[in-house]
């Protein structure tokens, strides 16, 4: 059965976007990131991606994915409103765009990951969201040394229990980038 990976990356001071909603602070290692064996073994073993439309938009151009993102996968977007021009596909990258929610989204990912996990490219919102409904198995952390000051924080307002961890393993990635991943215990 398919894990449901939450994958973000934070600045030390905790935050996953900066106070205009851009990432690109948390990304100035990118070319080098993309040929770690962390995020080649997260490649090999996601069947399917969720993201919600902010992170789909990113892309300047939405026929970017195509042949160009590193997961060449049937990906979800949870989104409030559908696009009126459907992105370019691929036979293996392939855009289903959900209006009922994240938890919606993440069930359809799973229905065609089958035996391979899927991963949620997680802004701050999302990974809230996720948390908040106990919809992930694992969570994955990339931390960057650095301090943005202000921004978005994932980790913020999560509700009022407890959410209890367990570390499976860290790694430390070239340009001082920090992968860490936890286990949720529910």
């Amino acid at each position: 059965m398919a894990k449901v990976i939450l994958g973000v990356t934070i600045s030390l001071d905790g935050f996953a976007e900066d106070s205009n909603g851009s990432v690109d602070a948390l990304y100035p290692d990118l070319d080098t990131l993309r040929n770690t064996g962390v995020l080649r073994e997260s490649i090999q073993t996601t069947g399917s991606v969720v993201m919600a439309f902010k992170e789909f938009a990113m892309a300047e151009d939405p026929d970017w994915f195509a042949g160009n993102y590193e997961y060449q996968v049937p990906i979800f977007v949870f989104t409030d409103k559908v696009p009126k021009k459907h992105p370019k596909e691929t036979d293996r990258l392939t855009f289903t765009f959900v209006t009922d929610g994240i938890k919606s989204a993440i069930q359809q990912a799973k229905a065609v990951a089958v035996d391979k996990n899927v991963t949620i490219i997680g802004s701050a919102s999302t990974t809230l969201q996720c948390i908040k409904a106990g919809l992930a198995d694992e969570l994955h952390i990339d931390i960057i040394p650095l301090f943005l000051k202000a921004g978005f924080r994932p980790f913020e307002d999560t509700g009022n229990r407890s959410i209890r961890l367990e570390r499976i393993k860290v790694v430390e990635l070239p340009g001082g980038r920090t992968h860490l991943r936890f286990r949720f215990v529910k």
